[in-house]
């Protein structure tokens, strides 16, 4: 078989080093990948992943059997939709399905429509009417774009003066364009975070390894919001009478909803979950694989992912056992220095020439020079992950290899995991 994975970061890379298990792919075309991704792949750089129709045309000339629509953009824009008028088999939503991670308004509505547990919101298109609102609001508050915007949309002013520039910032001075033409204004909600992805064809739904991102950029959980400097799997908070919980009250509704609604929702669908003292509710949905979620994820994942992938396609999920290895996963994503902010590319980076078998290194922001050198391009680099019997193992041997790669700047948290580690003891 030859594959199409559109996207080019770490969390791809975790899909098609994994799909590259299946002894019936033959090549795997990453759409348009990244430098150390062309070690497991054909990349095709000069094919963006929002290029719709570029993609396209490439999977019907190149015989593309089954392709996989990773990242939110070119799901949101419609490209599984255009794969399947070319007849080509692909996970992941159609545009309308996807609309549950694209607008934030659609996706409140709906968990308010359905009695999804989520957290009390109002949604705005005038700015003045969204200020006058908050004159009267508790802090903190949480303000989202309603639109897709990088995983960025989203600020917590602690006081009404900040809530004022979060407001003028996404609606006046459109900081996230479009997206920023409405927005929700939703209570805070404390108490642990935990991302639940999830397999489903529109009707069955298969839960994966819960996971716990670490998204701020400092040490402790300071500094300013990243796309994630790392995650560890499972995540001790999601207990299995939590799970169970979840999978009554959300899950299973979530997909009721969708069909209700004349949109299914088949391919993987992210629940990013708070477990309040009132029980769980909904944070957000994304309808995709979350980055760095996947890259410990997958590793755990027994059964092979294409298989699954093509139940989720055919609506045959329900007849597929998905097993699970057991043990633990975590990944230290390796930034730029000065990320999420301005950092410099084109450092090069030095990689160690063998890895511990439980160890692997997922290139996200990276690119070959002309000489085929490995070099910077992004703000997350690389992402490294280790799967162990226990958390601790796998968060020693993920740093240890970490500490063997270099390059100019590289900055790394030195404290992924440690909370999970202090709720296990």
């Amino acid at each position: 078989m030859n594959l199409l994975v559109v996207g080019g970061g770490g969390r791809e890379h975790a899909m098609i080093k994994k799909l590259r298990e299946n002894p019936e792919v033959e090549t795997i075309y990453a759409l348009p990948g990244n430098g150390g991704i062309a070690a497991d792949a054909v990349c095709v750089p000069e094919i963006g992943a929002k290029d719709i129709g570029a993609i396209v045309d490439f999977a019907v000339s190149h015989g593309v059997d089954f392709a996989v629509v990773a990242p939110d953009d070119p799901l949101a824009l419609g490209c599984v939709d255009r794969l399947h008028e070319a007849g080509i088999p692909c996970f992941g939503p159609d545009a309308k399905a996807a609309r549950i991670e694209a607008s934030k308004v659609f996706s409140k509505n709906l968990m308010k429509q359905y009695g999804i547990p989520t957290a009390d919101y109002r949604v705005f298109d005038d700015p003045a009417k969204a200020l006058a609102y908050l004159r009267g609001a508790d802090f903190p508050i949480v303000i989202k774009a309603d639109g897709l915007a990088l995983g960025k949309g989203v600020l917590i002013p602690q006081n009404l003066s900040e809530a004022e520039d979060a407001v003028k910032s996404i609606m006046e001075d459109k900081v996230f364009g479009a997206s920023g033409n409405e927005i929700v204004v939703e209570e805070f909600l404390t108490g642990p975070e935990v991302s639940v992805l999830a397999f489903t064809d529109g009707t069955a739904i298969v839960p994966m390894v819960s996971s716990m991102d670490h998204k701020r950029a400092g040490e402790g959980d300071t500094g300013l919001n990243t796309g994630g400097m790392g995650t560890i799997a499972p995540n001790p908070c999601y207990t299995p009478e939590t799970a169970k919980i979840c999978m009554e009250t959300i899950f299973l509704p979530t997909l009721a909803a969708m069909r209700a609604e004349g949109c299914p929702f088949k391919g993987c669908l992210y629940f990013g979950l708070m477990l309040t003292p009132k029980g769980p509710k909904v944070i957000e949905y994304n309808c995709r694989f979350g980055d760095p979620e996947t890259q410990v994820v997958l590793p755990l994942l027994k059964t092979d992912l294409l298989t699954v992938m093509r139940a989720v396609e055919s609506e045959t999920l329900g007849q597929l056992t998905v097993e699970w290895r057991s043990g633990a996963a975590a990944c230290v994503i390796l930034a730029s220095g000065g990320y999420p902010g301005h950092y410099e590319k084109g450092k090069a980076i030095t990689l160690p020439d063998t890895l511990p078998e439980n160890v692997t290194v997922y290139h996200a922001g990276d690119a070959l020079t002309a000489e085929g050198a490995l070099v910077t391009s992004g703000g997350r680099v690389l992402g490294v992950t280790a799967t162990a019997d226990t958390l601790e193992e796998a968060l020693r041997d993920a740093y240890a290899a970490a500490g063997t790669i270099d390059f100019e700047g590289k900055y790394l948290r030195r404290d992924i995991g440690r909370r999970a580690l202090s709720l296990q003891s």
